[in-house]
């Protein structure tokens, strides 16, 4: 793929911690001027229910087609994403994978937080316990390693074959503002990275936000 033509990776500024109370909507302010920019054509994929519910009420009243995850039997909403040619999907971490939509109508994906699973989980609890056992890291060992291929999974959603062009949207602040960052930054394919609103518009033949 020729990424410096087919992609952008874009990392919105100034977001607040994922933790906080406002995470939510703060990320939707900052994805509207994206989505805008691109006619909708965008997946989001949500780290959990709660936030993509969170999302579907924000989206309820855009202009774009809205397809939410639970809706419909999986096959159908992915078939109608595609035929609508603007819409709008909200998938959680089952959509990691195979979702295939190759050409214009998936043009941005939109990842809201480092794909970390859930602690409450008892069988990674389990995995996370044996390697603290053993004098490993579990962060280090398990989790991180872990998260990355999730990552990179969901951001492989973006460009499917050679004609394919768009933009992948990370929006989690601890990508620039944690060490380990940068492990998941250098697992991405070379995609030109920007914080500005304006390269996004100007991929999209965009200059002014509507």
């Amino acid at each position: 793929f020729d990424w410096d033509r087919q992609a952008l990776c874009y990392l919105p500024p100034r977001l607040p911690e994922p933790s906080s109370r406002d995470y939510g909507t703060a990320l939707m302010d900052a994805l509207m001027p994206v989505l805008h920019a691109s006619g909708g054509r965008a997946f989001l994929l949500f780290a959990s229910h709660r936030a993509l519910r969170e999302a579907a009420e924000l989206l309820r009243d855009a202009p774009w087609p809205l397809f939410v995850q639970g809706s419909e039997p999986r096959h159908v909403l992915l078939q109608r994403f595609r035929d609508s040619g603007n819409g709008v999907l909200l998938g959680t971490a089952s959509f990691r994978e195979g979702v295939d939509v190759v050409g214009d109508a998936l043009s941005v994906v939109v990842i809201d937080k480092l794909p970390f699973a859930a602690p409450d989980d008892p069988v990674f609890e389990a995995r996370l316990d044996a390697i603290r056992r053993a004098g490993g890291n579990p962060f280090r060992d398990e989790q991180l390693p872990q998260a990355v291929i999730a990552l990179k999974q969901g951001a492989g959603r973006l460009i499917r074959s050679e004609t394919d062009r768009g933009v992948l949207v990370l929006c989690d602040p601890r990508l620039t503002g944690k060490s380990y960052g940068r492990v998941f930054m250098d697992s991405l394919p070379p995609l030109p990275k920007t914080r500005d609103i304006g390269d996004v518009q100007a991929f999209f033949g965009s200059q002014s936000e509507p």
